[in-house]
């Protein structure tokens, strides 16, 4: 199996297997599921983090106005008495006004807490340093352990307009998010390896051989943007290392210079001949007229 290293932009992704034969139609579609997927599973993460901190998503007519301002319209909210966590919940006020505060209980949020975390290192970028490969069953996988939490914390369910329940509908709206910018398109994806377009109507052993053993670097982009740039020869963290060494260098070779410096040599009590020509008489002899 060919290995590709998948970026965005500079950014590792993840590492993904195809056959050298694969057709490039179904191994970017791949490519672009996986993406996506784990962006899904971020956006689900950090929603779910603010549901363990602050309960329930409130009614968009309710967000962000005060308890008088809530009392002064009238307005109510429907589902939180329908949505009320496993073992009753405590209060922690959400300050941005887009959760009602009715918080689970400690024992609660540690489930969330917990999976959360479990579903982060599935699809961590840190897959790739320990050269694993990460695929849509690992994705899949992570939705469901946290639909799961959710199910035991929340056994009645969440309000339909809550971006968690959303999210495991499928039924996001990302449109003027920054999230959406960064969602690409199944239709609209694009790898390129060695600044190459890897077009679709061809086989990636058409651009990199019939080696079952390849190892290549690809980049996943929008149709369109063109070339992706060339990554820099080397990384940020490794001109760091670079300049320090030299930092170091420099500051011991003025070290050995200053420690080298035999300017002393011409001082008085340095003259070796001192001592023979005190007894000589001829200690103070300048030549030349007074």
């Amino acid at each position: 199996m060919v290995r590709l290293h998948v970026k965005r932009g500079d950014e590792s992704q993840f590492l993904l297997d195809a056959a050298a034969e694969a057709p490039l139609d179904e191994l970017t579609r791949l490519a672009a599921a996986i993406y996506n997927g784990r962006l899904k599973v971020q956006r689900l993460c950090a929603e779910m983090e603010s549901l363990a901190e602050h309960g329930i998503f409130l009614p968009l007519n309710m967000q962000g106005l005060t308890d008088e301002q809530i009392e002064e319209l009238k307005l109510k909210d429907e589902w939180a008495e329908k949505c009320i966590p496993s073992g009753g919940s405590v209060f922690k006020r959400d300050e941005v006004g887009r959760r009602n505060g009715h918080a689970p209980n400690e024992k609660m949020k540690d489930v969330l807490k917990k999976t959360i975390e479990e579903a982060k290192a599935l699809i961590s970028k840190k897959q790739v340093q320990a050269n694993l490969c990460v695929g849509m069953e690992m994705v899949k996988d992570a939705v469901d352990q946290l639909r799961g939490a959710v199910m035991i914390v929340y056994p009645m369910g969440l309000p339909p307009y809550d971006p968690v329940r959303m999210e495991f509908e499928d039924k996001e709206d990302l449109s003027g998010t920054h999230a959406g910018l960064e969602v690409i398109a199944e239709t609209e994806a694009q790898l390129w390896w060695a600044a190459k377009e890897l077009k679709r109507t061809n086989k990636l052993s058409d651009y990199v051989g019939k080696n079952e053993k390849t190892k290549i670097i690809v980049k996943i982009q929008k149709k369109g943007q063109g070339a992706p740039a060339r990554e820099p020869l080397i990384s940020n963290e490794e001109q760091k290392q670079m300049m320090l060494y030299y930092y170091k260098k420099q500051e011991e070779l003025k070290k050995l210079e200053e420690d080298d410096d035999d300017s002393f040599l011409n001082a008085e009590w340095a003259d070796s001949h001192a001592l023979k020509r005190h007894f000589h008489g001829v200690k103070d002899i300048k030549w030349g007229p007074r």
